[in-house]
Order: C-alpha cells, then sequence, then structure tokens
C-alpha cells in the first residue's frame, strides 16, 4: 500500500522494462509477452490476457455501464472512458 503513495516501482519487465509497484502486477502483465489468454468470454469466446478487461468487455453483452458522468446523462463500461470523457466538460 504504502507504495502507491510514493510511486516506487520495484519489479521491472525483463521484457520491455515496464515497472510495476507489485509482484503480482508483474507476474498478471508477464501474460501479454507470453501471447497468454486465459480468461474467455462465455457469451462470444472472445480471449483476455487478464480477467478485469474480460470483466469490462462482459459488460458489451450484460449493457451495464456502471460508470456515470456527473455532469451530463452518458455513462461507461469502464473508468478510463468516463475520465477521457470528463474532459469534453
Amino acid at each position: 500500500h504504502v507504495r502507491s503513495h510514493t510511486g516506487e516501482r520495484p519489479f521491472a519487465c525483463t521484457d520491455c522494462g515496464k515497472r510495476f509497484g507489485h509482484k503480482h502486477h508483474l507476474l498478471r502483465h508477464r501474460h501479454v509477452h507470453a501471447g497468454e489468454k486465459p480468461f474467455t468470454c462465455s457469451d462470444c469466446g472472445h480471449c483476455f490476457s487478464e480477467k478485469r478487461y474480460l470483466v469490462i468487455h462482459q459488460r458489451i453483452h450484460t449493457g451495464e455501464r456502471p460508470f456515470a458522468c456527473a455532469h451530463c446523462p452518458k455513462a461507461f463500461r469502464d473508468s478510463s472512458t468516463l475520465t477521457a470523457h470528463q474532459h469534453v466538460h
């Protein structure tokens, strides 16, 4: 938890140099380079390297848009899209 405040990122990917504050984040990242996509959508079969991307993808099928803009009626499937949208206000 402390590293989230200090910005320390002692765990580096040997393939691309990207750094992480926690070892488990580095291990999760390694799926990208290994080409592993162990998370599969049960609705359409699309595969993902990380569970969080599967969760976001599944909202396409459910229609869920849990990230609502406080300034207009728009809502989004993931927080990063909401953050990008908020710059228009």
